[in-house]
């Protein structure tokens, strides 16, 4: 019987689930399987498991839950072992690491940020700060201007994007990661200048989003920044 595999702890944590329901559309009952000084939450793995809202929210509570009382290594969605040997056989063969990883995380949390740029107010500050695109503006709107006017109105206008948001991205890590223990640098994206998790000190938490709060009042008109946490350490694991 195939097993979808939730988290791994120390035998020591107090493993509350009372409260939360597994994946599936008839969740088994979420029960541990052990070896040495580790546990895995298991439950037994639905035939219909989805990437649907209901099963990603069984998965991320289920997580938050134990998170609550104590350290965990929170697996990604959709691991599913063969069977509850293969689970235990693990938990063997990777004792030292997992114990470890559990050590060094605990006390701490993950924060999430992700940066967005009104691309109004971007263009209008390119326009504003560099004459070269006023005037490839100024002529393409006037009916004037030839293709390649056009072409590069539009590759001026990319470039001082890319640099405008690169350079907000790094004042982004800068400022906060004097209060981090570590970070995760997602690529930028068309939606998001940075997207980055932040590995945080439970005594530092307050401190770091105080911190957050204050850089994103200091970013000004047009910037956005969107701050998830604490949450367990699922980009840390």
């Amino acid at each position: 019987m195939s097993v979808y595999v939730y988290a791994i702890t120390k035998a020591d944590h107090p493993l509350d689930l009372e409260d939360v329901t597994g994946v599936g559309e008839e969740p088994a009952e979420l029960h541990t399987v052990s070896n040495g000084g580790l546990r895995a939450v298991i439950s037994e793995s639905p035939e219909d498991l989805s990437v649907a809202r209901r099963d990603l929210e069984a998965h991320h509570e289920v997580q938050e839950q134990l998170w609550a009382d104590g350290a965990i290594l929170p697996l990604s969605f959709g691991f599913v072992a063969p069977d509850e040997d293969t689970v235990r056989a693990l938990l063997e063969e990777r004792a030292e690491a997992f114990s470890q990883r559990l050590d060094e995380l605990t006390g701490c949390a993950e924060f999430n940020i992700k940066g967005v740029h009104d691309e109004d107010t971007l263009l209008r500050a390119v326009l504003a700060d560099s004459e070269r695109a006023r005037e490839l503006n100024e002529s393409i709107r006037e009916g004037g201007g030839s293709y390649e006017d056009r072409l590069a109105l539009g590759e001026l206008v990319a470039g001082e994007v890319q640099t405008r948001q690169s350079a907000l991205a790094e004042e982004v890590l800068t400022a906060l990661r004097p209060f981090a223990l570590a970070e995760k640098v997602s690529p930028p994206s068309q939606q998001y200048f940075v997207s980055v998790s932040f590995l945080v000190e439970d005594e530092r938490s307050e401190e770091f989003t105080r911190a957050g709060g204050e850089l994103a009042a200091r970013l000004g008109e047009g910037v956005e920044l969107r701050l998830r946490g604490p949450l367990p350490p699922y980009s840390f694991v």
